[in-house]
């Protein structure tokens, strides 16, 4: 009998971490053997990073080298190199232009697909939004980004539009859950729980593949 792992994938996407994050994974998911008694399903949760963000956004760049490390270009120029080098890893080509925006709309698109059409639509949303930030140099929420990121998952630009522009619904929910997450401590991401049968293995920050799939092989050890 096949054991039903859910696994928790705290997100904002507008992290850098938690890009990285999600193609680590889903390298140590593609490792596992077809015939695993264990069904992994993802789940993706809300965290905001810059909840005061306005919708219209400021430069990404100047806000990144502003509020992480202390206006310093030596310091920004650092943490570029850095990151650069770690997408190429992964397949992503790290930009740094752009706008810095709130993500709340982003979010509640990610739900609201999630509630209605499950993990594969909604990989396909997360995918779309993180690729259009980070390498397209796009608005991380605005009415263009989401609506290109729900039809790349299949959707009709009519459906989507429709729950688009109505930014009010669905929002109470996501703010729960945001809540939720802040009242079972978490105050950072990527932060990944694995359920297991016996225990739920907890990852927080961006970890090696090995470390992940190292976790998936624990809880399918222990659901015997």
């Amino acid at each position: 009998m096949v054991y039903e792992s859910k696994i928790q994938f705290t997100l904002d996407t507008i992290c850098p971490w938690t890009y990285l994050a999600k193609s680590r994974l889903a390298k140590a998911l593609s490792e596992l053997p077809s015939d695993s008694p264990v069904n992994f399903t993802l789940q993706y949760l809300p965290y905001q990073l810059y909840p005061s963000a306005s919708q219209e956004g400021e430069d990404k760049y100047e806000w990144y080298r502003r509020s992480r490390y202390g206006d310093s270009e030596e310091k920004m120029k650092m943490y570029t190199t850095l990151m650069t080098a770690y997408g190429v890893g992964e397949g992503i080509d790290y930009k740094f232009g752009g706008t810095v925006a709130n993500t709340l709309q982003a979010h509640r698109v990610i739900q609201h697909y999630q509630d209605k059409l499950g993990e594969g639509a909604t990989d396909k949303i997360v995918s779309s939004l993180y690729r259009q930030y980070f390498e397209e140099e796009r608005h991380p929420s605005s009415k263009e980004t989401l609506l290109r990121a729900t039809g790349e998952a299949g959707l009709s630009e009519e459906e989507a539009s429709a729950f688009i522009e109505d930014e009010d619904e669905g929002l109470m929910e996501v703010k729960m859950l945001m809540r939720e997450q802040a009242g079972n401590g978490i105050d950072s991401v990527p932060y990944v729980v694995v359920e297991g049968k016996r225990r739920d293995i907890t990852l927080q920050g961006c970890r090696e593949v090995a470390e992940y799939l190292k976790a998936l092989k624990q809880v399918i050890k222990e659901s015997g």
